[in-house]
Formats: structure tokens, sequence, C-alpha cells
């Protein structure tokens, strides 16, 4: 323990999870004292913005050194570098796999040492912006027992973010987290490939876009959902949506089940909003079951 009473860190891994949460730790009093990465490079780069910080040899050097060891390594790896370290009793592990429970580390709950997970719910593409955008967001945490629930409770705060537990699976906490981020930048992509059919760059298009999903992000912030949903299907605007469907049937026909799975689901929240009433959402509905091949106008030009 450092002489604040905080464990001392470790870090397993050297990427973009690693180097967000060990920079942020340090910043808000933690010690980091071992870092241990594939590429000997980046670990000394990272080491080098992390004050009493060393580059540690071998992982085994990290989980001796620490009181509680982190490891940031692809999930599909987690398990297995676990096993390869020889865990004290007294120790702790976490890993940051927001989709998998604490159980990937069970061959150090067996030797002794306290296993739980600590999941940041944050886009980590850009270290740099990542870090300061844990401040507010809400981090995943398990503990397989008190101390190590409070040392975790207490980083998450120190960082500005909300605790969050619960005892479900949590396979579906990912999904929501992926649902919401991941496939936001699918639809962006998607959204993006329309400019060029209008004569203008995809990277145009996407850079006309983004102050509307601002914007949106805001609203739901502010007023909420239903209230942010705006556009065609929350005004009950059937002649719209119509065709919308025509022009994705001829020039971008893959988008056209998206654009229709999404419209449907927009219906249920436009009747929780109650800009459109049972007889407009039967209407809509109609129109985004048709089978592809079925017509519906003409788009505009």
């Amino acid at each position: 323990m450092d002489p604040s009473g905080r464990p001392r860190l470790g870090f397993v891994g050297t990427g973009a999870v690693a180097t967000t949460l060990s920079r942020a730790l340090v910043s808000a009093g933690y010690a980091v004292v071992a870092i241990h990465g594939r590429d000997r490079r980046r670990a000394e780069n990272l080491v080098q913005t992390l004050a009493g910080a060393q580059v540690a040899e071998r992982r085994q050097d990290v989980a001796d050194g620490s009181d509680l060891v982190v490891l940031a390594v692809p999930d599909d790896a987690i398990a297995s570098v676990s096993e390869s370290i020889a865990w004290n009793p007294g120790r702790a592990v976490v890993h940051c796999n927001g989709a998998a429970s604490c159980g990937l580390l069970q061959n150090a709950a067996v030797a002794g040492a306290e296993i739980g997970v600590f999941h940041p719910l944050q886009s980590f593409a850009n270290p740099e912006q990542a870090t300061d955008r844990l401040r507010g967001c809400a981090f995943r945490i398990e503990a397989s027992g008190e101390r190590l629930r409070n040392w975790l409770e207490e980083m998450a705060l120190a960082l500005g973010g909300h605790p969050l537990t619960f005892t479900a699976d949590p396979t579906l906490y990912h999904v929501s987290a992926v649902l919401a981020s991941n496939y936001l930048v699918t639809l962006l992509d998607l959204a993006s490939t329309l400019w060029p059919k209008l004569g203008v760059t995809r990277e145009e298009g996407l850079q006309a876009l983004l102050p509307l999903v601002r914007g949106t992000v805001e609203n739901v912030a502010q007023i909420g959902i239903p209230a942010a949903l705006t556009g065609p299907i929350a005004r009950g605007d059937v002649g719209t949506v119509t065709h919308h469907l025509a022009a994705l049937r001829e020039v971008a026909p893959l988008i056209l089940p998206v654009y229709k799975q999404l419209g449907l689901r927009a219906v249920e929240v436009a009747l929780a909003k109650g800009t459109i009433g049972p007889g407009e959402a039967v209407r809509l509905t109609r129109v985004l079951s048709e089978t592809d091949e079925a017509g519906g106008g003409t788009a505009c030009g």
C-alpha cells in the first residue's frame, strides 16, 4: 500500500485502455508502480508519462510488486495471461472486459487473490481524449471481496465516474454499449455512403452530419427519450418515409433493411412521445414492413 492507504497499481498491457486508465489514475493521486507489455518500447513510452512507474520485465514482476493488478489485455487473452502468473494471497487482480465476469480470473482466486472487473463505459479510440472523458462515465465493478470492491469504487469516484454494480450476466450490458457506441459509428458510416450520390464526398458528408449527431445526443441528455425523437416518423409523415424507402431501393438497397428495422422501433418511440396516434403508427408500420420488392412511390430528384 502507498502512504495514502491506496493500493499500489500495476498494469499488464500497454494499449489504449491501459494508457488511459494508468495516466488518469496517476493524475488522481494513485501510484502506478509497474507496467508490462509485449512491446517494450510502448511500455517505456508509457512509464515516461507516469511518475514513479517502472517497466517490468515479466508479468510476474507486476504481480509481485503491486497490490492491485489491472489486466488491460485483449479479451481473448485475459484467462491465459492470468494463468501465466503465480498469484499470491492478499493480492488482487481485475480485468477490463465489459462482457465477462471475474470468473476469467479463477486461477488467481484459487491461489488466494481477490478477483474482479473494472470496466469504464467509454470509448478508447483516442487515449488522449478518453482520459478527459472518464469524468462522468460509469464503471462496471465486480469484486470477490469487500476490500477489492471498496478499492474499485474509490478508484471510479477518484476518476470522476460513477460505480455501477449488478449481479446479472454482464453480456446484455455490453450489448447495450455496443449498440450505443460501436453501432453509432457504423450508422454514420452507412449515412456517409449516401453523400457521393449527391455529388459530395463522404468526408464532407460526415462533417455535415456531425453537428446533427452532437445536437441529438445533447437533446437526449437534456430532455431524454422519447422527447428527443424528431424527423418524419415522429411527425407521422408516411409520405416522406415512403420516398425514403423508394430511394434506398434504387441506389442503396443494402441500407434498406437497416432503415426499416430502425424505423419500426422509431414508431414505438414516437407513440411513446405522443406525436403520432395508433392510426399513424399502423400506416407507418405497414410501409416499413413491405417486402423490398414492393412499390412505394419514387424519390424526388
